[in-house]
């Protein structure tokens, strides 16, 4: 039987989403309010991982940003355009029998909603946009490296409404920091009303009708690397943000390699409420991982977290990168009523399960219940079905039972009978 999955990523909301809505405002609440939108196009990442790394590791301290990091949720899994087509052509007319119909109708709520003052959306474009045809790459034709606009100023009074005057700002802004000269940004205007009419299909477009400024960012996708996308990107959030009046702080300086180091934190997994995965640096498939065999809940830490079933295994992803597959071995659940206590390098400790120790030289599990059986994964000098209350140092323990690549990661679980109760991780340092 293939296991129900539940997924809770990031941030929950106050009424379901297929998306993600992700709010860092100020208190008390001062305007203005940006809008952030990411993953319409699903082979896009550099748009979903810098909007990720925005809800991470950035705080408000005047005005607030919404963040939507994961819009084309299906198609970011696949790393496809758009599973069901393009969605940035469904923003004019749209039959509510199209599979994209409640993710469009969501967004144009949020687009739609009072306190939005400008509209961010993310792309990976490509080539490099040239207002002269130089080649193939280079060109007129090219998205790639552009703060993209519908027309030059609102139809309507707006503290924002020049949009030609605020993307010329961004991009001057960016091009003060290229990563090499031919990176350049600059301004490539649609039009859209009169000379082009898929746009006219577009979020943005949608929203300067609605009388909301709105910006495409591209960056190329001829950009060599994922950091370098996600750089130019952040750099052009932080220059809206600037001309908006949005006071923030990141907890890295916005560099290129700041951002390569940052991207390989992929966070932490935790199912059910009992088991528990440190998601960097893990072996490329997992086995017996104890499950239920329906109604199982994942929560990511990270907010492109997500799985996907693939025959008995479960895949799992952090946008369009799989990390690790997981062979399930399904238990029915149960509960402990007791702490779980280990004697960590000599030091008892109590630990809730779902979480990771560390350790310098050695560990035991303190169990003095009959009917809790530990399996410390891994560990060679079995004495007994129940491996309680050994000490045991990561001589004692077989590397291909490790859970990481490293070979310092071990699972802990208890089991009544054959229900499981709980895991914890230990590492070692």
């Amino acid at each position: 039987m293939r296991p129900l999955l539940l997924v809770a990523l990031y941030v929950s909301t106050a009424f379901a989403l297929p998306f993600q809505l992700i709010k860092k405002e100020t208190s008390p609440f001062s305007s203005p309010t940006l809008l952030i939108i990411a993953g319409i196009h699903g082979n896009e990442p550099g748009s979903y991982f810098a909007a990720a790394l925005l809800s991470q590791y950035y705080t408000i301290h005047k005005g607030n940003i919404w963040i939507v990091p994961d819009l084309n949720r299906e198609s970011i899994l696949q790393n496809n355009r758009g599973i069901y087509g393009d969605m940035n052509r469904k923003f004019a007319d749209l039959n509510d029998t199209d599979p994209d119909y409640p993710t469009v109708t969501e967004i144009k709520k949020i687009i739609e909603d009072p306190q939005i003052d400008l509209i961010l959306n993310l792309h990976d474009g490509h080539g490099f946009y040239r207002k002269k045809y130089q080649n193939t790459i280079f060109n007129p034709n090219a998205w790639g490296q552009t703060c993209v606009i519908d027309q030059g100023e609102l139809n309507a009074s707006h503290p924002f409404s020049n949009l030609s005057q605020i993307a010329t700002r961004v991009s001057e802004k960016i091009n003060k920091h290229l990563i090499k000269k031919h990176h350049l940004f600059d301004v490539r205007n649609t039009n859209t009303r009169f000379d082009d009419e898929a746009m006219r299909h577009s979020l943005t477009y949608y929203s300067v009708t609605h009388h909301k400024p709105a910006f495409a960012i591209e960056t190329s996708k001829n950009l060599p690397t994922l950091h370098e996308k996600v750089f130019y990107h952040l750099k052009a959030i932080e220059s809206y943000m600037d001309i908006m009046g949005i006071a923030y702080e990141s907890t890295f300086d916005l560099t290129p390699k700041n951002v390569e180091n940052t991207l390989r934190n992929h966070g932490n997994l935790i199912i059910n409420n009992k088991f528990y995965l440190n998601l960097n640096n893990l072996k490329n498939s997992l086995s017996y991982i104890p499950i239920q065999s329906e109604h199982n809940e994942f929560i990511f830490s990270h907010p492109l977290g997500n799985v996907r079933p693939n025959g008995n295994v479960i895949d799992i992803f952090i946008g369009n990168q799989k990390i690790t597959s997981l062979h399930p071995s399904y238990h029915a659940k149960d509960s402990l009523s007791q702490p779980i206590v280990i004697e960590i390098d000599g030091k008892p400790k109590k630990l809730d399960f779902a979480t990771v120790f560390s350790v310098t030289a050695d560990f035991k599990v303190i169990n003095n219940d009959p009917e809790i059986r530990v399996n410390i994964i891994g560990l060679s000098k079995k004495e007994s079905k129940d491996e309680s209350n050994i000490l045991v140092s990561r001589k004692d323990l077989d590397p291909k039972f490790a859970v990481d690549k490293s070979l310092k990661s071990y699972r802990i679980e208890f089991y009544r009978q054959n229900r499981f109760c709980g895991m914890v991780l230990v590492h070692f340092k």
